[in-house]
């Protein structure tokens, strides 16, 4: 019995042959570049997302950035010594390689009761600072002195606080924030 279970098993598998090295190594090329098509894709896609984020990153970066920055102090101007008429500061740029077009700054003016938005300013080359290129253009080393009319309606007086923000066309905004000493005196460097 148990020979005739033997050549039955014998038989079973007579006509039957294996899978040669050949057949195994072309299923195994054919695993292997699907696989490295895949990661191909995989790899594109990352480099790409990664290369997107780098751009948003750098757009962020420059529009989170100041622009401007104020160089040295913030003087207040009262001819009749009674309330602040005008501010006077020295403004450059905190990334050297760029360009501002000082007539494309906006300045708005706020207090505890008064609020205005592009107010009166004149723009000059600061003294001391050498002209580079086109005369209203800030760039490189230079500095343009900013003399800004306060609103007519502002009523600062002595121990009162006073904002005034900085709009560039491009990066953040720069915010000068002061408070008037106890007496107001004709030039205040205003801390």
């Amino acid at each position: 019995m148990y020979q005739k279970f033997i050549q039955a098993l014998n038989n079973m598998h007579k006509n039957q042959k294996g899978m040669t090295g050949l057949e195994t190594a072309i299923i195994l090329i054919a695993f292997v570049t699907v696989a490295s098509v895949l990661a191909y894709s995989v790899l594109s896609a990352g480099i790409f997302s990664a290369e997107t984020a780098k751009e948003d990153i750098y757009e962020g970066l420059a529009t989170a950035q100041s622009t401007l920055k104020v160089d040295g102090s913030v003087l207040g101007l009262s001819a009749n010594q009674t309330k602040l008429e005008t501010v006077q500061f020295s403004i450059g740029l905190t990334i050297p390689n760029q360009t501002i077009d000082s007539g494309a700054i906006l300045i708005n003016y706020w207090d505890e009761e008064v609020h205005a938005e592009g107010i009166t300013t004149t723009w000059a080359l600061a003294t001391g600072s050498t002209e580079r290129g086109t005369a209203s253009i800030i760039e490189l080393d230079e500095q343009f002195t900013v003399t800004a009319t306060i609103p007519a309606s502002a009523n600062i007086t002595a121990y009162n606080t006073f904002s005034l923000q900085v709009l560039p066309p491009s990066g953040a905004a720069l915010t000068v924030k002061r408070t008037l000493p106890g007496v107001i005196m004709k030039v205040m460097d205003l801390q």
